[in-house]
C-alpha cells in the first residue's frame, strides 16, 4: 500500500517483523536493548522509571538482558533505516501510531533517534496493543478463500520526522467512494482558516479525486491530510478504518452515515461559461468549485443587496463535503475537554514495577491492597467517632 501512494507521502522506511518481535512487543514489562551508542545525556530522566541495562554498571554481565538477541536482524534494520531518514523518525506499526504513549517520551512526541526510542513507545501504547491483539474485531471474515491461520504480517513504518503544524492537518472522511466531511485533527480555533476554507475544501477535494478515489481499495475510510504553507500541496499522513475506533472529531458516526452523499462528477462533462463584462457580472449557478473563491469578489462589484444574496444561495446549493472547523466560541477551542489520550496514561510506580518483572508487578500489587485496607481502616474509625 505505501508504494502505491509514496509520492503524496511523507519519506518513510518500512521494516518488516519477525514473529520474535512481535512477541516482544507483547510480553509484559518493559525491558530495552543494551547499546552504549543509544546512550545520550541529553536524553536522560531519572525519574522516568525506564531504564536500559547498561544504565546499572555496576551489575554483572550475567544479570544483563538483551532481549534484541532474538530479532538482531529487525533490530540493525531499524538502526539502519533511523540513519537513512537522517536521524530523527516517527514510528508506526501496521494501522496506528503510539500517540497514546507520548507522555513517557522525554520530548513528549514520538520524535525516537534510537531503537530504544521506539521499542519504549510501542511497549507503553494502548494503541499498538490494540493493533496486535484486536485490530479484526470488528471485521467480517475473508471469503477470498485466504486461510484465517496465515500468520500477519506486522511492519514498523518509520517515517523522517517533520514537526508538523497542527493548524494544517485535516481529516476526510469517504463513504462509497465520495467525499462527505472534512474536519480539523487539532481542535483549537484557528482564525486565518475561515478566510481560506474554501480554498482548502478545493485542495483536499481535488487531491481525493485523483490520488485516492479510484485507487484505494475500500469504499469506506477516512484519511488525514497536510497541508502546508502556502498552501498549494496536499500530502498525504495517514488512512484509517471506517470504523467506530476511528475518531470522527467535529462530527458523529451518525452524521458520517446519514448526511447525503454528492453526486460523482461525470469525467465527460463539459462546464461553460459566458464571458460577461464586469458591469454584467453576476453570480452564475453550476460554477464549477474551483471558482468558488471568486465569487465574493464578483459580488463586490454591485451594489445591489440581490447580488448578495445570490451569493448565500449559491453556497447553500453547492454539493461541497462539509468542512467544519473550530470556531472561537466553541469549548473545544478553549480546552474545557480531558487532555488527549488521558485514559491510556499510566501512573509512575505502575511503570516502575513493570521494569522488575512479575516480582515487581506482584509487590506493587500487594502494597496497593495493604493501602487500600489501611484506607478502609482508617474511614471506618472516622465513622465509629463521629458517631
Amino acid at each position: 500500500m505505501y508504494s502505491r501512494y509514496r509520492a503524496i507521502t511523507p519519506k518513510a522506511r518500512l521494516v518488516p517483523l519477525s514473529p520474535q518481535f512481535v512477541s516482544y512487543l507483547r510480553a509484559d514489562g518493559i525491558v530495552l536493548p543494551p547499546d552504549v551508542s543509544e546512550s545520550r545525556t541529553d536524553w536522560s530522566d531519572s525519574d522516568s522509571g525506564i531504564f536500559s541495562s547498561t544504565d546499572n554498571p555496576s551489575e554483572s554481565d550475567d544479570e544483563d538482558e538483551d532481549p534484541s538477541q532474538e530479532w538482531s536482524e529487525v533490530h540493525q534494520a531499524i538502526k539502519a533505516a533511523i540513519a537513512e531518514l537522517g536521524g530523527k523518525v516517527a514510528p508506526k506499526l501496521n494501522w496506528s501510531a503510539p500517540k497514546d504513549a507520548t507522555w513517557i517520551s522525554a520530548t513528549n512526541n514520538m520524535e525516537c533517534r534510537a531503537p530504544n526510542d521506539i521499542y519504549l513507545l510501542l511497549k507503553s501504547s494502548d494503541f499498538v496493543t490494540h493493533d496486535l491483539e484486536h485490530a479484526f474485531d470488528d471485521c467480517e471474515d475473508d471469503i477470498s478463500g485466504k486461510s484465517q491461520d496465515d500468520p500477519m504480517q506486522y511492519y514498523l513504518v518509520l517515517r523522517k520526522w517533520i514537526l508538523l503544524n497542527p493548524s494544517v492537518e485535516f481529516r476526510c472522511f469517504v463513504r462509497n467512494r465520495k467525499l462527505i466531511g472534512i474536519c480539523q485533527r487539532d481542535l483549537n480555533h484557528f482564525d486565518f482558516l475561515f478566510n481560506m476554507q474554501h480554498k482548502l475544501r478545493d485542495k483536499i477535494q481535488s487531491f481525493f479525486d485523483e490520488k485516492l478515489r479510484d485507487s484505494f481499495p475500500d469504499p469506506n475510510f477516512a484519511f488525514d491530510v497536510y497541508i502546508p504553507p502556502p498552501h498549494v500541496r496536499v500530502w498525504l499522513v495517514d488512512v484509517n478504518p471506517w470504523a467506530p475506533r476511528t475518531d470522527p472529531l467535529l462530527f458523529s458516526w451518525l452524521e458520517l452515515l446519514t448526511m447525503p452523499e454528492p453526486p460523482l462528477p461525470k469525467a465527460e462533462e463539459i462546464i461553460s461559461l459566458p464571458i460577461r463584462t464586469a458591469d454584467e457580472m453576476t453570480p452564475t449557478r453550476g460554477l464549477p468549485s474551483q471558482h468558488a473563491d471568486e465569487i465574493p469578489n464578483q459580488s463586490t462589484q454591485s451594489d445591489s443587496g440581490e447580488d448578495s444574496d445570490n451569493v448565500t444561495d449559491i453556497d447553500e446549493d453547492y454539493s461541497f463535503p462539509e468542512l467544519r472547523l473550530v470556531h472561537r466560541d466553541d469549548p473545544e477551542a478553549y480546552s474545557f475537554n480531558t487532555p488527549q489520550y488521558s485514559a491510556h496514561k499510566l501512573p509512575k510506580e505502575v511503570v516502575d514495577a513493570s521494569q522488575e518483572g512479575h516480582g515487581g508487578i506482584r509487590e506493587f500489587a500487594e502494597q496497593w491492597k495493604d493501602i487500600l485496607a489501611k484506607r478502609q481502616e482508617e474511614d471506618q474509625d472516622q465513622e465509629d467517632g463521629d458517631e
